[in-house]
């Protein structure tokens, strides 16, 4: 059997033909030094050289030395490819566990030596200091290459990775960094050719003594086999040399361990539902792209690889048998996936005996039934791209229409405009000639810089210029929505990812009239364009894209920048078209739920929206002409009412910076859209609204006092009673917002005097929440004052709850209006009823408050409330409760002064005789009610609550008498439970 190429027989003496050759090569040793060395690069890159045939024996030894020297790579580049991430480390980090890194940080610490090359096999040591308390590690490396590409590597630490370890990196390095320390020798068949047959032996029977043990046995069957005539290996011309490195007609390219990347590959899809595997395998994929952009034939052959273990995905069968779609993780990788295999397929460098074999590869993969289908239904019902009536020539302009375009380009499966647009702008990539992805001077990412490069038979045109063109034709482009979460998600990603590809194109004057001319077309492109007059209700909005061209037009073509970034700024499925004399529905409610298709990222969309119309706000500053087309702009498309208050925060915080005088035109836009969201979300009620209106008011001070004045006046289409009162009111006459407005006593009386008004509307309308608030913001005014008071008496009568009416009665006692206080208190106890099991009713303690305040005031006011008392609370507990505190002191002075009584009041006189029968009579109605369902575990609290109505009973002159009475009524009506009445009979006898 032949051996393999790689290591071509080698060492057989030459023939005439062989001589002559040889003779005609050395003719060129008289050359100069630069020119052999040129020819021998060739001989290196290409293996093709007119006086260089097959077998290498026949170069004379100058030329051999150089074509060796040649031949080894001469960029640091291609080590770094295989030996780093497919990405670089986050901004101003380096990762240490790149192999590049780690095998450069070796070079420059001087841990390579004893560097050999022995013709197309490069070895060496490298030594790596261990960890902290273990010796220094020694490894030996060795390196076979061919034509300018490492071939295999081999390194003692045994590790396996896709990448080459550090120390093959720290080998290579060094010998492309110091080529000529490298001690250099001609392949081995070509030293053996210059030795005897004794010198042969004496090498023969050196090497078998200095590693007798691991190849004497290998000796002894070769020798064995050379010394039978008819044996395999005297059939083979001449011999294998490992370092003669391989044939003219062998492919080489650089090494990569397919069965690592399969296992690793493997893993990580086993892990998929991580996030690290994900980002693992996205590494993998730039890797492709790199290698694909190196022109390596590698790229290919990992992403077979790839594809094979993607294919073989246990879950692929799953998801199959349950009739579920994958993940979108898994989504996104497959998407990755068959993009790279549309750069390889359409790819101008490869042969077409490449491409034949890739297409098979494609079509058997195709015909598993693993492999999943493409996602996304790009396809519509006629039906549903018809008009819904007769964003008539009104109708089309609110884009009730039909569209041209119902698969898009940005977001298809196959992705052609970004295959397109990447591919022209890799034709205009500058390359760097030094290798500083990860240098330690310069962690930052890279930016990517272009040149304009012509396009061949085509005068004028540049690949830049078509990228450019490319990506806004896809962009640009009228086309539906299509179904489903992951298919619309995949438009906006495509979408966002050509923009960042044209966000790194610096744009010069020859790109700048590209886009002028662009941007023109696409608003005259009719149907075809995004940025048309008519727009198909169910199109993909264009506001990521418009926001692009603004920002790039702003400065060269204002006015063509701002045509266009309105028109963009439509959202037709928001905006549903009805026959005339229909109302328009709620904004807020206005998209039809029964759309097709379900519009999953509206949300996003409408963000975008926003974003837009942010960037024109700000870009417009200073110019009211545009500041209100903007206005006009968001009013009529944007919906949202969280993000036209965005837009009103972001207007208002543009408009007054910190080391400038405001835009007063940009604070009225903001406040007009501060406004609309109030309108909006008036009856809509939402946790953002207190500080909606909170900002309003902040707003509305920035521009002065008469917009203060306004919303205070116009509050019933803006705010509810209590946003107004509590909030607007109170907010816009504080010290800090008088001191900001810096009024005159006139002026500041004037604005007083409309919170007040203000104040006494929404106590009118909302009594309940704004009496309060009302009465508190007119303490300083007394006719103000009183009218607020009035409302509340007013309002007691309509129904006012007792809860509300007690907190403004505590309020009046504390700003010393007792009388006051005592008069709404009773209201409050007319409409209170606690029953005789609400012993924890939450308005007790407003009762006990009422009556220690008519306890105070007076005998003529504590009679008063009594009759109230009894009449609300049958709570005994909470009457003898009541009725103690009234006996433990004298009643307090009487409204003319005069103390109605020097000692405390008797519980068997009036007014406290009336309260203390209803007391009696409550706990003796409690008693009998309780024991009607009582079960045995409640027998205790019972016995306790006898305990606590004997107290009250013993108030009376004959209490003594009358709870023996109760207590034997109880006796003969209960007998029944003769376990209780032995408890009573116990406590009470």
């Amino acid at each position: 059997m032949e051996p393999p190429a790689a290591k071509r027989s080698r060492g057989c003496p030459a023939g005439p033909e062989e001589r002559d050759a040889g003779a005609g090569a050395a003719r060129g040793r008289g050359r100069p030094e630069a020119l052999l060395d040129l020819s021998a690069k060739r001989v290196a890159e290409s293996w093709a050289f007119e006086q260089v045939e097959e077998r290498f024996s026949r170069v004379p030894e100058p030329v051999q030395k150089r074509i060796v020297f040649w031949s080894f790579p001469r960029s640091e580049r291609e080590i770094c490819m295989y030996s780093s991430l497919g990405y670089p480390p986050p901004e101003g980090e380096h990762d240490a566990r790149v192999p590049f890194t780690r095998g450069l940080h070796l070079l420059q610490s001087g841990a390579v030596d004893r560097v050999l090359q022995v013709g197309f096999h490069l070895s060496g040591n490298v030594r790596e200091p261990g960890s902290p308390g273990e010796p220094e590690r020694l490894y030996h490396v060795s390196v076979s290459f061919d034509r300018c590409k490492i071939t295999s590597v081999s390194c003692g630490c045994d590790n396996r990775d896709l990448f080459y370890c550090a120390h093959v990196v720290a080998l290579s390095l060094y010998r492309i960094r110091h080529a000529r320390q490298v001690e250099l020798r001609l392949p081995i068949s070509e030293t053996l050719s210059q030795m005897n047959r004794d010198q042969l032996q004496k090498f023969v029977q050196y090497l078998i003594s200095a590693h007798h043990t691991e190849v004497l046995p290998t000796a002894q069957r070769l020798a064995d086999e050379i010394l039978l005539l008819g044996s395999e290996i005297n059939l083979v011309h001449g011999a294998p040399d490992p370092t003669a490195g391989a044939g003219i007609e062998d492919a080489n390219c650089w090494h990569l361990d397919e069965e690592q990347i399969q296992e690793q590959v493997k893993q990580l899809l086993s892990n998929g539902g991580y996030y690290g595997a994900s980002q693992q395998l996205r590494s993998m994929f730039s890797k492709v792209r790199e290698m694909l952009r190196m022109r390596d034939s590698n790229g290919a052959r990992m992403l077979i690889l790839m594809t094979e273990q993607f294919l073989q995905d246990p879950r692929l069968a799953l998801w199959r048998q349950q009739g579920t779609g994958m993940t979108d993780k898994c989504r996104q990788l497959w998407d990755e996936l068959g993009a790279l295999w549309v750069c390889v397929v359409l790819s101008p460098h490869c042969k077409p005996e490449e491409r034949a074999g890739w297409l098979q590869l494609l079509s058997r993969w195709d015909k598993l039934d693993v492999c999943p289908l493409e996602e996304g239904n790009y396809s519509f019902d006629g039906s549903s791209l018809q008009p819904t009536v007769a964003p008539s020539p009104e109708l089309l302009q609110k884009g009730s229409t039909c569209i041209t375009n119902t698969e898009g380009w940005v977001g298809h499966p196959l992705d052609p405009i970004g295959c397109l647009c990447r591919a022209l702008l890799e034709a205009c990539r500058l390359e760097e000639e030094t290798l500083t992805l990860y240098s330690d001077t310069s962690p930052e990412k890279r930016k990517v810089a272009y040149q304009h490069v012509p396009v061949p038979g085509s005068p004028g045109e540049s690949y830049l210029v078509l990228a450019l063109e490319v990506a806004l034709l896809g962009l640009g482009q009228q086309r539906a929505l299509p179904e489903g979460l992951y298919a619309q998600d995949k438009v906006v990603r495509n979408e966002e990812q050509l923009l960042a590809l044209l966000e790194e194109v610096e744009l010069d004057e020859r790109l700048v009239q590209v886009l002028r001319k662009q941007a023109g077309l696409l608003l005259e492109g009719g149907p075809f364009s995004g940025f048309g007059e008519v727009l198909f209700r169910e199109s993909v909005p264009m506001h990521t894209c418009a926001r692009y061209l603004f920002t790039a037009l702003l400065p060269h073509d204002p006015d063509l920048a701002y045509r266009l970034a309105l028109r963009a700024m439509r959202l037709p499925v928001l905006e549903t078209a009805f026959p005339a004399g229909e109302p328009h529905p709620n904004p807020l409610d206005s998209i039809m739920s029964n759309r097709f298709p379900r519009w999953f990222i509206l949300g996003h969309l409408e963000t975008r929206q926003c974003e837009l119309a942010s960037t024109m706000l700000t870009a417009a500053k200073g110019d009211p002409k545009w500041l209100h087309a903007v206005l006009g702009s968001i009013q009529q498309n944007i919906h949202s009412p969280a993000l036209l208050f965005k837009l009103a925060q972001d207007a208002c915080k543009t408009a007054t910076p910190v080391s400038a005088p405001p835009d007063t035109t940009l604070l009225g836009i903001a406040l007009e859209l501060g406004l609309q969201v109030m309108r909006m979300t008036l009856n809509v009620m939402t946790w953002r609204r207190r500080e909606m209106v909170r900002w309003l008011v902040s707003c509305a001070t920035e521009i002065g006092p008469q917009a203060l004045i306004n919303i205070m006046q116009n509050w019933y289409s803006l705010f509810t009673p209590v946003e107004a009162a509590t909030i607007v009111a109170v907010t816009g006459t504080t010290q800090a917002t008088l001191l900001r407005l810096q009024l005159d006593t006139p002026r500041r009386e004037e604005l007083w005097a409309c919170a007040r008004t203000l104040a006494l509307q929404c106590a009118m309308k909302d009594p309940q929440n704004c009496a309060l608030p009302a009465l508190t913001l007119c303490e300083k005014n007394h006719s103000a004052f009183e009218a607020a008071y009035q409302i509340v008496l007013d309002a007691a009568a309509g129904g006012l709850g007792h809860a509300h009416l007690f907190t403004v009665a505590r309020y009046m006692e504390h700003r010393g209006l007792p009388l006051r206080a005592y008069k709404l208190a009773t209201l409050a106890l007319a409409q209170l009823s606690i029953a005789f099991n609400q012993d924890s009713h939450p308005a007790v303690n407003d009762v006990l408050w009422a009556c220690s305040l008519s306890h105070s005031l007076g005998r003529h006011e504590l009679s008063a409330i009594v009759p109230l008392i009894i009449r609300s609370i049958h709570c005994a507990p909470m009457l003898s409760d009541i009725l103690r505190r009234w006996t433990l002191s004298a009643p307090g002075l009487g409204p003319l002064g005069a103390r109605r009584a020097a000692k405390p009041l008797g519980a068997d006189r009036a007014p406290l005789c009336q309260l203390l029968d209803a007391a009696v009579t409550a706990y003796i109605t409690t008693s009998h009610s309780r024991l009607t369902h009582i079960s045995p575990r409640h027998y205790g609290d019972f016995i306790e609550f006898l305990g606590k109505a004997r107290e009250t009973f013993l108030l009376a002159p004959d209490g003594h008498l009358q709870f023996a009475q109760f207590l034997e009524n109880l006796k003969q009506t209960y007998k029944g439970k003769k376990k209780l009445m032995l408890l009573v009979r116990e406590r009470f006898g």
